[in-house]
């Protein structure tokens, strides 16, 4: 973000998995979207209070507990939508009037930093990216040199990779902000992952489940 930048971008650590939460919106009016509220809810509204921030709603990138587990302290400060991809809301351990089923494509704004939901099915069915002023928030979706597991309820590797070739096609200079802390540095390009991330440089769907069937470890 630079100071010209109409855009407010803030990445927090929080929590024992390494979690990345997101404060995203207008620079200017300083209204803001929580990006995967989760773990200490009181750390993010304290930053907001810190920075004259006014959080008027949630992103979700997908149902698991390690990116939702905040939802309900946050709605107890601040009564804002929390908008979550349609296929995952079956799954969210939630049930709340402030719940917000999302579409693919859908647009939630903040002043006046508009939000793109990008539905990227394969970690979690209703699994979604937000691109918002050359800058993708992935989620689980994609990491940094990696991406997310297809093992867990909902997930369907054929669908993942096809949601990675859908990323694939955003502008090399879209900064990519993963959903953890992964890697040596918080943040990259997706010109970078696309010559660096082997899970990117799979040219086939064969190729990928053969790939992710030969690594024997990786995260979330």
């Amino acid at each position: 973000m630079t100071a010209a930048s109409p855009l407010y971008l803030r990445q927090m650590e929080i929590g024992p998995m390494e979690n990345f939460v997101y404060l995203v919106g207008d620079a200017q009016t300083r209204e803001v979207l929580v990006v995967d509220p989760a773990w200490q809810a009181d750390t993010i509204l304290r930053v907001a209070r810190e920075q004259d921030l006014k959080i008027v709603g949630a992103l979700i990138s997908h149902y698991h507990f390690d990116h939702t587990n905040g939802i309900e302290e946050l709605l107890g400060s601040a009564d804002v939508p929390v908008y979550v991809n349609k296929h995952d809301v079956p799954y969210l351990d939630l049930s709340h009037d402030n719940i917000r089923p999302v579409d693919a494509g859908q647009v939630v704004k903040a002043g006046r930093i508009e939000v793109r939901c990008v539905h990227t099915p394969g970690h979690t069915p209703g699994s979604q990216c937000f691109h918002t002023q050359d800058h993708l928030v992935s989620g689980d979706t994609l990491f940094i040199g990696a991406c997310g597991r297809t093992d867990l309820p909902g997930g369907d590797a054929k669908q993942l990779y096809d949601s990675l070739r859908t990323l694939s096609k955003f502008d090399d200079r879209t900064v990519l902000c993963p959903g953890h802390n992964y890697s040596e540095k918080p943040t990259t390009t997706l010109g970078d992952e696309k010559r660096t991330n082997p899970y990117l440089l799979c040219d086939s769907l064969d190729h990928f489940l053969r790939f992710r069937t030969g690594v024997s470890e990786y995260r979330q």
